[in-house]
C-alpha cells in the first residue's frame, strides 16, 4: 500500500492516538503546547511494560494505534539516542537511555518538592488543613502538612504519630497496604475515604491515596477540619477536589 492510500484508508488510520485518546488528551491538555512527534514516540516507549518487555511491530501497532512506517520512523529516532532497540528477531525493546535517565531521576527525587505544593493548592481551594500520611508499623506518620490559615482549624505538626485504627488517612493505609476488610475494599473501589468523629468528636477528615512508580502505594494525602464545615454537599465539592490533586500528585512521581 503506498503512502497515499495508507493514509486514505479510512479503517486504519494509525498516524496518531485513536480518537478516544486524542479527545482525551484534548482535555487533559488544554491550553498546553503540545509536539505530536514528541507525544508519539513517548506513546512508543509507553507501551512496554514488565510483563511485555520485547514488542514485535504487530504488537507495537495494536498497542499504540499508529501506523507501522510511523513506528518504524519513530523508532530509528529513539534507537539513535538509546531509547529504543531492536534485535536481530524483528523485536523491540527499551534501550539504556531510560535506565540512566531513571538513576538520574532517582538520585536527585525529593518527595517534599512534590507533596508540598500539592498541600498548599488543597489548604487554598479548600481551606482546611492538608497533611500527607505514611504507613509504620501499626502506626501513621505526618510526615507533611501544610495549616489552614483559619483561626480555628484542625492542628498537626509534621513527625507526629497517629493510631492506625481510626481516621481517614488510617482507613487509607491500611486498605492499600494489605487490609482485607470490606470497608478496605470499598475504599479501594472508591478512591477516597470520609470520617466524622473518628479521632475526635469535633473533626471530620477525607483521605485519598497517592501512588508513584508502576503504581507503587506511597501513602495518603487528606484535608482535615471541622465537623460542621463538611456538609453532605460540602464534602462532595471537597472529596472531588482531594482526588484530583491526589490524581496530580501520583502523575507527576510517576504513578498512573
Amino acid at each position: 500500500m503506498s503512502s497515499a492510500e495508507e493514509e486514505a484508508a479510512p479503517k486504519r488510520r494509525r498516524g496518531r492516538p485513536p480518537s478516544a485518546a486524542r479527545a482525551r488528551q484534548s482535555q487533559e491538555g488544554a491550553g498546553e503546547q503540545r509536539v505530536e512527534a514528541v507525544e508519539r514516540a513517548l506513546t512508543i516507549l509507553e507501551a512496554f511494560s514488565d510483563s511485555r518487555p520485547r514488542l514485535s511491530l504487530a504488537e507495537l501497532t495494536e498497542r499504540t494505534g499508529f501506523y507501522p512506517s510511523t513506528i518504524l520512523r519513530l523508532a530509528a529516532s529513539l534507537d539513535r539516542f538509546g531509547y529504543l532497540h531492536r534485535d536481530e528477531n524483528g523485536y523491540f525493546r527499551l534501550g539504556p537511555t531510560p535506565l540512566r535517565l531513571g538513576v538520574i531521576y532517582r538520585n536527585s527525587f525529593d518527595l517534599a518538592s512534590y507533596v508540598r505544593p500539592a498541600l498548599a493548592r488543597l489548604v487554598e481551594k479548600t481551606g482546611e488543613t492538608a497533611a500527607f500520611y505514611i504507613r509504620e508499623g501499626d502506626q501513621r506518620i505526618c510526615l507533611y502538612r501544610h495549616h489552614s490559615p483559619r483561626l480555628i482549624r484542625h492542628h498537626i505538626e509534621e513527625g507526629m504519630a497517629l493510631p492506625m485504627d481510626r481516621g481517614a488517612s488510617a482507613r487509607v493505609l491500611m486498605a492499600f497496604t494489605g487490609g482485607n476488610e470490606p470497608l478496605h475494599e470499598e475504599i479501594r473501589a472508591r478512591g477516597f475515604y470520609f470520617s466524622q468523629g473518628e479521632r475526635d468528636p469535633e473533626t471530620a477528615a477525607i483521605a485519598a491515596p497517592v501512588f508513584g512508580h508502576l503504581q507503587t502505594f506511597i501513602g495518603s494525602l487528606g484535608i482535615t477540619g471541622l465537623a460542621n464545615r463538611f456538609s453532605e454537599e460540602n464534602c462532595e465539592r471537597l472529596a472531588a477536589l482531594l482526588v484530583d490533586e491526589a490524581r496530580l500528585l501520583s502523575r507527576v512521581i510517576g504513578g498512573r
